[in-house]
């Protein structure tokens, strides 16, 4: 994490390079003019967290600047009644949210979600003037009635203001995609 400018990515992808491993998946976003950048890699050695952090930092292109947080993970993820992970399976939806900003709009949305299982994978939320705009990528399980998640999402937004609409993944992608001939 640092603040945001060019060059960020390509110089904690040539620490990884430098130390001999490879980026297996990464998320990276500003939000605020401020930088993140999640990445899963593989590394031939493995180094106490604060090292690997620290050869990170202090690669070229980086420095004392940046915030690096570093961890071992599981190779995978566990599943289970004990688990802080949600269990893999049911299908992938977008959510889609906007109306007027007040307080406490994600929190509302966010403990309904945990209140079904339902797990958000990615969420963007984004404040225009005095609109609010939330997207989110879930995993709602099988057993979950689609209609009725629809339904009581819909009111949920009526009540706070927002409309909110529940798609299909599939329907998202194809109903958005841009097509260029």
């Amino acid at each position: 994490m640092s603040n945001d400018h060019p060059g960020i990515v390509a110089g904690v992808s040539s620490a990884v390079e430098n130390l001999g491993g490879n980026i297996d998946s990464c998320s990276q976003t500003v939000l605020g003019g401020y930088f993140t950048f999640i990445v899963i890699m593989t590394l031939p050695t493995e180094y106490p967290s604060q090292e690997l952090a620290d050869k990170i930092r202090n690669s070229e292109g980086l420095g004392p600047d940046y915030q690096i947080i570093a961890r071992r993970i599981d190779s995978e993820p566990k599943k289970g009644p004990d688990s802080s992970c949600h269990p893999v399976g049911g299908d992938i939806f977008v959510i889609t949210a906007f109306g007027k900003d007040r307080p406490g709009i994600v929190r509302e949305f966010s403990r309904y979600l945990a209140g079904h299982d339902i797990n958000i994978n990615d969420l963007y939320g984004d404040k225009t003037g005095e609109e609010f705009v939330l997207i989110g990528q879930l995993r709602i399980p099988a057993n979950v009635n689609i209609r009725n998640l629809q339904d009581d999402l819909v009111e949920m937004g009526r009540e706070l203001g927002f409309t909110v609409k529940l798609q299909h993944s599939n329907i998202f992608i194809a109903t958005n995609r841009i097509r260029l001939e």
